[in-house]
């Protein structure tokens, strides 16, 4: 009897160990076999980027170094349709030799950008990001999805980041006797997200906890920080003050991206 009792429990564990593999499998190939659909413009076909290619040779010369050329994406004919997975079906704009309104212009509106990269509507609606959603700003103003990592300037991928950053933020750009190092060695974002956060500036982290994120040694050299006070030159100088503000204010490092007078970045 005993025996017997115990065999639909070991049906029911592998039937559920069974179901559980499938579903597993089921979700890996639902990750690996996303697929977004490219825009329409009503009326439109798909006419192949190598008809796109030949009015805008200067912008498809260099799509195939691209990020954006993974895509590969291909019409039911198989043709290559990697620019208008962006810009929708040409048909219009070919017959109509170019022209506004016959094709979509993702620079006029991001939400071609957003159907691949939805993760970014979301932190643009944060408190504290770019105005792209107010149409203040474009995706293409810092990113250039034809060539490349999809980041705006030259040189190797830090130098372009922080100089399309510094196009429009031009204060921040130098040259400093006293660099920050941060921005040297890891660009502008190594304490700013560009597409928003909920701090102000659109730092990555709120008040001191942004310079521990690197200077965590710092905490042996003296602060006070929620109640955990340690010796050191900057206990002696600050003391518990760092609790009421942060490393940039009340005349400390205020020169945060670079200062000509002080190592320290003091002003």
């Amino acid at each position: 009897m005993h025996a017997h009792s115990r065999k639909p429990s070991r049906s029911w564990l592998i039937f559920v160990s069974l179901a559980a593999w499938g579903l597993f499998l089921v979700s890996c190939v639902t990750v690996e076999r996303s697929v977004v659909a490219p825009p329409q413009i009503a009326g439109a076909t798909y006419v192949g980027t190598k008809q796109c290619a030949q009015c805008h040779e200067e912008t498809s010369v260099h799509f195939a170094s691209s990020s954006h050329a993974r895509l590969a994406l291909k019409d039911d004919k198989g043709r290559d349709i990697g620019c208008e997975a962006c810009h929708g079906p040409g048909s219009l704009h070919v017959k109509a030799g170019g022209g506004a309104g016959t094709i979509i212009n993702p620079k006029k509106s991001p939400e071609t950008c957003f159907q691949c990269h939805l993760d970014k509507r979301g932190q643009f609606s944060l408190p504290h990001s770019h105005p792209v959603l107010a149409g203040q700003v474009s995706c293409s103003d810092c990113h250039d999805p034809h060539k490349g990592d999809a980041i705006q300037g030259g040189g190797a991928a830090l130098a372009a980041s922080t100089e399309t950053c510094l196009k429009c933020h031009t204060q921040q750009a130098g040259p400093y006797t006293y660099s920050h190092g941060a921005i040297r060695e890891e660009g502008c974002t190594a304490c700013h997200n560009p597409h928003g956060t909920v701090n102000d500036k659109m730092l990555v982290a709120r008040d001191a906890n942004l310079c521990l994120r690197c200077h965590l040694a710092t905490l042996t050299a003296g602060f006070n920080i929620g109640g955990y006070k340690s010796g050191g030159a900057h206990a002696n100088a600050v003391g518990s003050r760092l609790s009421e503000g942060t490393c940039w204010s009340a005349g400390c490092h205020e020169d945060v991206h670079g200062s000509n007078v002080n190592a320290s970045l003091r002003p």
